[in-house]
């Protein structure tokens, strides 16, 4: 179940294909270019871009493209066609071409042609080329030639390949400025040209002196040409060259609210709407409190409801941002209006109960944003208008199952969550609507209202058994039927009793959620339902929902797969039964959860295949099994203070080795050993945190957990046995202040700061080691355990899929096969990577660059020896690369002055745009071999054969003495 996801991306990707296929479908395709036959050419052609995502180095794409471009130039005008689309469909893999001059060469060849067609379409591939040939000039004149040919066609074709070679080129875009202000004021130029030409204005932004005549161009052409389309384009245009040069953007917002107030025609003001909200999405900041005054006035005035849905649609926009902290802020030398008191709040209010869904939407969003970011004493009307308007909008919504009902509901949803979270004493109020709504809505509208409870409930989880009761009376009535939505219907309910009941569910609730399952004929349901157990901690109900799925999977590897997590589930389930003080039972929980987790890891380690190896998983439950381990052990080493107590001489020993330690007899070795397996493990739990590139925040917050448990644990004995002078823990004591996402966060930072506060005041009364620094230890084991284990998203479902691709060259034929490289010469490595993506591509981080790390080692030394100078012995290199349309390479020059096979590992990790490196592989490795030029090797011969005759001399004169 859990590999569906990452299944098709994996054998899309092609993994685990021989690299020789690439050439081998190549082949083929250029044997249907080759073919007689237009139908079998056309399909080759079309082919390429499915070529280039599955094989996507420079070598084959430059091939392909040589031989497209041959194609090209032979070929009829609608090959040619079939070659621009493949062209453009594949942008990101232009770079890669090789012998970018030959390409264009044969490409240009057409631009000769008589016929217009097929000039048109050169100059368009031209165009999708401008990306890799920005400063072409002879692409250039062809373009400025053809904007003054008497072929529509063709004059279309030039306005597409000039707008792109200015968005790319300086030189291009000052240079056909004056040539597109002359076309577009000339008479004899045609309405719908200049309605073509005029865009490409936009992309003048390549410095101030060319923005600002652009800008001087479209003015007067607003001013010259007041027609509806002329003034929409112009219009959009400046929007444009304004959101790109940034230094006119609040010339640019007064001009559209000038439009927007004073032109009478709804196109335009449609127009102006529109650009003001692209405006207040990409720089908010440039908007003045004027500006917004003025967007009030009108939307107050406005007799249209679409226009006035729009403006609200800006407003809203503006209102999450700094701009409305703006607007509410002192001006100087004037008085500051008061929050209540002001256009936007009362524009707001009279929109709230409006008979429109998403004009009253956006006006509850409006004052839920005004709510949360004037922290102001005075707005307890604000606050209460603002409640008003979400519970009528709920009610309204959630009685209706249109599409439009539903997204107008989300927007009001959010703004509950948002308002509970910034404004806490609202949130009792705002549950007991949602709870009070829930029975009567639509079953659309109550999916939506379970996410927004369970994420109130996760913020403010004091409000959880208040709602428990209803959700649970809710449970038991709701439908039984097979639809889809009853289905989701049922997960999302059974989620936000698990969030609402923070400790483990009662026996009653159990009943309920199992009764209403007996009857759901869709394991999938059942799956979700139990997965959302796992993460919440309540892993009895788990096991028992795992149990019963186990024969209802056709597949071998998902049998192994929900029976791992059966018995993950009764291994956390055994440490329920933990309890203070009784440390013998403590053991025996720990060795019967140890039993069930190795079942469990066997099971996971059968479940895995090639294309979906479950790698986190694996080590995520090894961890956690050898963290066990850890703390029993620690616990017998504590117990071992009363079964071994310190010898009658060990004050002696310790007075002789001057180490103050040994009094203590050898629980002092065994608690170093304790310290140095926590700090162990700790290291471990971060090695496992940076190669989990893919994974979401809540995973890696509970990675970061385990981690920072085994640090306690290790600080812990440091203080309290090891070396209590030096300790500190003022900087692991801050860590509670921060804020926590979830309750299994929530528990375990409470555990975190009464376990420093114990083992601070211990050890600042009590000299080491006594069997309360030992209870003390064992306590916070305990305390640790009995937080439940969350089992996060990423341990179910991968939801981004990052994987990097590296070829390098030179590469043998047979990877067991040396590379022979002479002694005295240098070997030039270089590697080239590509970036691969699954269906959502940076949902949680991005690659910022890639570091490649290049060493290599001596694997065996050759079998002459003798001395030969030696530079460098070792090679250690490294080298930060920017991918660039996820592609990337670079060079490494690596000495061999030592005869012999080296082994070179290549290795690569990438930093996201935080500056945060994760160790996400792969691992190349090739073998080289470093043999004796020639030169050396005839002088070491010459001096071996000079010095044999000596030799023999020196054996005769000594025979000849005796």
């Amino acid at each position: 179940m859990a590999s569906n996801s990452t299944k098709s991306f994996l054998a899309d990707a092609g993994y685990g294909e021989q690299e020789l296929d690439a050439n081998s479908a190549l082949m083929e395709l250029d044997k249907g270019l080759r073919s007689g036959k237009l139908g079998e050419q056309c399909e080759a052609v079309v082919r390429f871009p499915r070529l280039f995502q599955k094989y996507p180095f420079p070598i084959l794409i430059n091939s392909a493209f040589l031989k497209l471009a041959d194609v090209f130039r032979v070929g009829n005008n609608f090959l040619r066609l079939c070659v621009l689309k493949v062209t453009q469909q594949s942008e990101k893999h232009l770079e890669k071409i090789l012998n970018v001059d030959e390409f264009v060469k044969r490409i240009f060849s057409v631009i000769h042609s008589n016929d217009p067609v097929a000039r048109a379409i050169t100059l368009r591939m031209l165009g999708s080329l401008a990306s890799i040939i920005p400063e072409r000039k002879n692409a250039h004149h062809s373009i400025r030639q053809s904007l003054d040919s008497h072929d529509n066609v063709e004059v279309e074709a030039a306005v597409f390949a000039a707008a792109n070679f200015s968005a790319q080129s300086k030189d291009f875009a000052v240079g056909i400025c004056n040539k597109i202000s002359e076309m577009i004021q000339g008479l004899a130029t045609p309405v719908d040209l200049k309605l073509k030409l005029i865009p490409i204005l936009q992309h003048m932004h390549h410095d101030a002196i060319l923005a600002s005549s652009a800008r001087q161009l479209l003015q007067q052409l607003v001013t010259a040409y007041p027609s509806t389309r002329m003034v929409i384009v112009s219009l959009h245009t400046f929007t444009l060259l304004a959101a790109s040069s940034l230094v006119d953007t609040p010339k640019q917002i007064q001009l559209l609210l000038q439009y927007l107030k004073n032109d009478p025609r709804k196109a335009v003001k449609r127009l102006a709407i529109q650009d003001l909200k692209l405006l207040a999405n990409k720089t908010p900041h440039t908007w003045s409190r004027e500006n917004i005054q003025a967007l009030c006035e009108c939307a107050l005035q406005t007799p249209y409801d679409s226009l006035k849905l729009g403006m609200l649609s800006v407003l809203a926009t503006l209102s999450g941002t700094i701009a409305v902290k703006h607007y509410f802020s002192i001006a100087s030398g004037n008085v500051g209006s008061s929050p209540r008191s002001s256009d936007l709040v009362k524009l707001a209010q009279e929109c709230c109960y409006h008979n429109n869904r998403g004009i009253a939407a956006h006006g509850v969003r409006v004052l839920t944003n005004i709510t949360v970011s004037c922290q102001e004493k005075d707005l307890l009307a604000l606050e209460q208008d603002a409640v008003f308007g979400l519970e009528s909008l709920l009610v309204l919504c959630s009685q209706d199952d249109s599409p439009g009902a539903q997204a107008t509901l989300k927007i009001a949803l959010n703004c509950m969550v948002k308002l509970a979270k910034g404004r806490p004493h609202l949130s009792q109020s705002v549950v007991e609507t949602l709870l009070t709504q829930l029975h009567s809505a639509q079953d659309t509208a109550r999916i939506l209202m379970c996410h927004c409870l369970a994420a109130i409930a996760m913020q403010l989880p004091v409000l959880g058994d208040g709602m428990l009761g209803d959700l649970v009376e809710l449970y038991k009535v709701i439908g039984r039927s097979a639809t889809d939505k009853q289905q989701e219907l049922l997960v999302s309910l059974a989620t936000v009793i698990f969030v609402a009941s923070q400790k483990a569910l009662s026996a009653e609730v159990k009943a309920v959620i199992k009764q209403q399952l007996e009857s759901v004929s869709n394991g999938w349901t059942v799956y979700r339902i139990a997965r959302q157990a796992s993460r919440m901690g309540n892993h009895d109900m788990a096991r028992e929902l795992y149990q019963t799925l186990l024969t209802q999977v056709a597949s071998e590897h998902f049998y192994f797969w929900l029976n791992s997590l059966k018995e993950f589930s009764h291994a956390e389930q055994c440490l329920t039964g933990l309890q203070e003080e009784n440390y013998s039972s403590a053991l025996s929980c720990i060795a019967e959860s140890l039993k069930f987790y190795h079942k469990g890891i066997a099971s996971l380690t059968a479940a895995s295949t090639p294309l979906n190896p479950l790698s986190f998983q694996c080590e995520f439950v090894k961890l956690r099994i050898d963290l066990l381990q850890a703390f029993s052990q620690l616990i017998c080493t504590c117990n071992s203070l009363k079964t071994s107590p310190p010898p009658a001489i060990a004050t002696t020993i310790a007075m002789t080795l001057g180490n103050d330690l040994q009094r203590c007899g050898r629980i002092s070795n065994q608690m170093k050993l304790s310290m140095e397996e926590f700090r162990s493990l700790a290291s471990r739990y971060g090695d496992l945190y940076q190669a989990s590139f893919d994974a979401d925040s809540a995973t890696l917050r509970n990675v970061e957990l385990q981690q920072q448990s085994c640090l306690l644990i290790s600080h812990a004995i440091e203080a309290l046995i090891l070396d209590p002078e030096s300790a500190s823990f003022q900087e692991c004591g801050s860590t509670g202040a921060a804020h926590a996402d979830s309750e299994y966060e929530r528990r375990m930072m409470s555990v975190y700061n009464h376990v420093l506060e114990e083992v601070g005041s211990l050890s600042r009364k009590y000299t080491p080691v006594s069997y309360m620094h030992t209870a003390c230890l064992c306590n916070a084991i305990i305390s640790l355990l009995k937080v439940p284990l969350s089992f996060q998203r990423y341990f179910f479902q991968k939801l981004q899929s990052t994987s990097i691709k590296l070829a390098l060259s030179p590469s043998p034929r047979n990877p067991a096969e040396p590379i022979a490289v002479q002694n005295n010469q240098q070997l030039a490595l270089k590697v080239e990577g590509v970036v691969q993506h699954g269906s959502k591509p940076g949902l949680f981080r991005r690659i910022q660059s890639v570091c490649l790390n290049v060493s290599s080692t001596l694997q065996s030394k050759s079998g002459q020896d003798y001395k030969i100078p030696i530079d460098n012995m070792t090679n250690e290199m490294e080298q930060r690369v920017e991918p660039h349309n996820d592609y990337f390479s670079t060079q490494f020059l690596l000495n061999f002055a030592i005869l012999g096979t080296h082994n070179i590992t290549v290795e690569s990790s990438v930093k996201d745009a935080n500056g945060i490196v994760w160790k996400t592989g792969p691992r190349t490795t090739i073998f080289v071999k470093s043999l004796e030029d020639p030169y050396s090797q005839q002088i070491r011969l010459q001096q071996q054969q000079a010095q044999q005759p000596l030799q023999q001399q020196q054996q005769r004169n000594a025979y000849t003495r005796f």
